[in-house]
């Protein structure tokens, strides 16, 4: 197996690249090793394959007024960047209360939704007689008595 330099070495033996000493060498080492003959045929045919396909194009400018040209088409064409406007005052108060007036907001519908009944109605226990439950809503003015232990039924017993 040939080491990549000895094939850079070929692939430039192919192109006509190399000094006449270089050259020498490259066409020794061709006639003593079978795989270096090998690698140079097969560049020498794929150059040829590839030869007969290619398109040759001629540019009416030279090379360096050719790529100037794209170069100062990129520029034109290249986003420019915003110059920043300044910022109004009233602006720069909207951006800081916006915030601010939004964490109220939830500050306040927290503290309502969190925030004990209303006064107006409350529960009381008579302590003289465990057995009743009184409710009262002070708002409407309503009462209710709850008694807890069975009434006594004498109509029942007596049968």
């Amino acid at each position: 197996m040939m080491d990549g330099d000895v094939q850079i070495k070929l692939q430039s033996f192919v192109d006509g690249e190399l000094p006449e000493g270089e050259a020498r060498a490259m066409a020794n080492l061709m006639a003593q090793d079978r795989e270096a003959a090998a690698l140079v045929a097969e560049l020498k045919y794929t150059r040829q394959a590839l030869s007969g396909h290619e398109k040759g194009v001629r540019l009416p400018e030279s090379r360096e007024f050719f790529w100037s040209k794209i170069q100062r088409e990129i520029e034109r064409t290249a986003p420019v960047a915003p110059v920043p406007r300044p910022v109004s005052w009233l602006v720069r108060v909207r951006r800081i209360l916006t915030p601010v007036a939004a964490v109220a907001a939830v500050a306040i519908a927290g503290f309502i939704a969190t925030r004990p009944a209303s006064a107006g109605s409350g529960v009381e226990t008579s302590l003289s007689d465990p057995g009743a439950f009184t409710y009262r809503d002070f708002a409407s003015g309503t009462t209710l008595v709850w008694l807890s232990y069975p009434a006594e039924d004498t109509l029942a017993d007596g049968e």
